[in-house]
């Protein structure tokens, strides 16, 4: 059996985990988040360790990325994944992505396989999940190396697979009647827009339809569809946002937003 640990913030790591289980078939998911219902195999809802305003040396000085001291929520959700390693054995851990769960299951005797993010990785904690690690996977092509800075001891163990979603695949409709459409697509995991950012923008592009995403009660499970039919999107630089836009073939206009780390 097969663990697959999926973050719970925005909606980029269960989509990429959700596309990874339709192959591999029956995994078990550990995450906070509830359980999809396109889920192959069982699903373990872990408590929240993020639900305090006032956290003590979250980071142990460094050494770790998310540890808060006396958080019960920590001590009952590494407890919850101690237990499932205990009762199942499983052959293999993937992480995506978490240092200490990483961590836990290796000091468990499980093989780990974690995932990366672009940008500087080169803290001590980055470093030590990813020498422990039997592999860490980038999903990106080989010739984007140069998106992630992480020491030397990543590089022996790097899988570059190139970006995937779960919209690859599909049939992108034929477009009989291309216009001025904009699709706007937010994340799950926060941004920065303003109202009258969004105003000004539809101001300045007179002539555009202007469809949004994300914001207030317009989030879409599924944007497949306005996708395809958008003549451009403009998205949050998430790898599985950027997945989805190009597995559309749809142009993108790609704006960085804040996120954790």
């Amino acid at each position: 059996m097969i663990g697959y640990y999926v973050h719970h913030h925005g909606r980029g790591h269960l989509n990429r985990a959700l596309s990874i289980n339709a192959e591999l078939g029956p995994v078990v998911g550990l995450s906070s988040l509830p359980r999809p219902a396109q889920w192959i195999g069982p699903w373990i809802e872990l408590p929240r360790d993020d639900d305090r305003d006032v956290l003590r040396n979250p980071t142990a000085g460094g050494a770790l990325h998310w540890v808060p001291e006396q958080h019960r929520g920590l001590r009952e959700r590494m407890h919850e994944v101690s237990s499932w390693i205990s009762d199942i054995e499983p052959e293999l851990m993937v992480v995506d992505v978490s240092v200490e769960v990483a961590l836990l299951a290796r000091l468990h005797g499980v093989p780990v396989v974690t995932s990366v993010l672009p940008g500087d990785r080169s803290d001590p904690p980055h470093e030590l999940v990813h020498t422990a690690a039997r592999a860490v996977i980038a999903p990106w092509p080989s010739s984007a190396r140069s998106v992630l800075r992480a020491p030397a001891t990543a590089d022996g163990r790097l899988e570059t697979v190139g970006a995937f979603s779960r919209f690859d695949g599909r049939a992108v409709p034929e477009r009989a009647d291309p216009g001025r459409r904009v699709v706007l697509m937010l994340g799950a995991g926060g941004h920065a827009l303003a109202p009258e950012v969004l105003d000004l923008a539809r101001e300045q592009t007179s002539g555009w339809e202007w469809t949004v995403l994300g914001l207030g009660d317009t989030w879409a499970d599924d944007p497949w569809e306005s996708l395809c039919a958008a003549d451009v999107v403009v998205t949050h630089s998430g790898q599985n946002a950027v997945a989805e836009v190009a597995a559309a073939r749809r142009p993108a206009v790609v704006v960085p937003q804040d996120r954790p780390f």
